[in-house]
């Protein structure tokens, strides 16, 4: 594991990741495992719990985060990237990126000589992927369940697929058309999925892909770039929210997921947010945790 820019770079030890981020969770593990070290945060897009878990998972660690804007950067006057990559992996141990384009954290990690983590980019989010599979692990006990994604098929459904792909869980995207998930990811997830045995589907059919679902999940229909056609996503998007009437759909004790932020009565209804089948803030917590195992993993050496 060199770089995590995602979930795929992970695949030899997501449950090494997952072990490590419970001991986190629990208090255990070695005191400052991470004095000296120093991590790189660039942010082309706004964050809360990106930056503050990264943030404090490092301070946690014994290590120093150094948050960067990208307008504060010479990337903001016209810097190519790999310069910058060239120059700032002279100085850090360790850099994390949240940028509007996945090549652009690849070109970087490219020219990088340290470990380059994907904090979100446009079709990825592993970071957040692997905490939700940390989570279901922890609420349930087990992966051996059906997870059902609803709304729109992004960044977070691309990088889901891959992370249930892997430990074997069913996954599927309930979409209208042409928000499907990325179609390169699709395959690549298929392909793991036959030697792990997972089910994976995309549907229009969103109350039958609920039925008897073990975990439900949902995201902002309007995410950060998408402005424009705002209008557009709330019609088409309207009837894949996540309320009440869906959840009576799903097994009984299904348990709920939003990576936030979250929009009352857009994509989930604050009853299903706040309701007693959600997750949702230990799942904002886990992200802390689950980042200081994969910063651990990482620069520990």
């Amino acid at each position: 594991m060199k770089h995590v820019l995602s979930v795929l770079d992970v695949r030899d030890e997501i449950m090494d990741i997952m072990e490590q981020a419970g001991i986190f969770k629990a208090g255990y593990g070695e005191g400052e495992p991470l004095k000296g070290k120093t991590l790189a945060m660039i942010f082309e897009k706004a964050s809360t719990r990106t930056r503050v878990s990264f943030e404090v998972a490092m301070y946690q660690l014994g290590g120093s985060p150094l948050y960067l804007s990208a307008s504060d950067l010479q990337l903001g006057r016209g810097e190519i990237i790999e310069d910058t990559a060239r120059a700032m992996t002279r100085y850090v141990d360790g850099v994390m990126i949240r940028a509007r384009e996945h090549d652009d954290v690849v070109k970087f990690s490219q020219y990088s000589n340290v470990p380059v983590i994907n904090g979100l980019t446009n079709l990825e989010h592993p970071c957040q992927a692997l905490t939700d599979i940390f989570t279901i692990m922890e609420r349930k006990e087990t992966l051996d369940l059906k997870m059902v994604f609803v709304g729109d098929g992004n960044n977070v459904a691309n990088s889901l697929l891959l992370a249930t792909a892997l430990v074997g869980m069913d996954f599927t995207v309930a979409c209208p058309p042409g928000y499907e998930p990325d179609s390169y990811i699709l395959k690549e997830a298929q392909k793991i999925a036959k030697k792990t045995g997972s089910h994976l589907e995309v549907t229009i059919a969103v109350k039958e892909a609920v039925k008897d679902a073990n975990v439900l999940y949902t995201d902002v229909w309007v995410s950060m770039g998408d402005e424009a056609e705002e209008k557009k996503r709330l019609k088409d998007l309207k009837e894949y929210q996540l309320n009440s009437e869906l959840l009576k759909l799903a097994d009984a004790e299904a348990m709920v997921l939003h990576c936030l932020p979250a929009i009352r009565d857009q994509e989930i209804t604050e009853e299903v947010l706040n309701g007693p089948q959600s997750a949702v803030w230990d799942q904002a917590e886990n992200r802390l945790h689950v980042q200081k195992a994969l910063l651990y993993l990482l620069l520990k050496n």
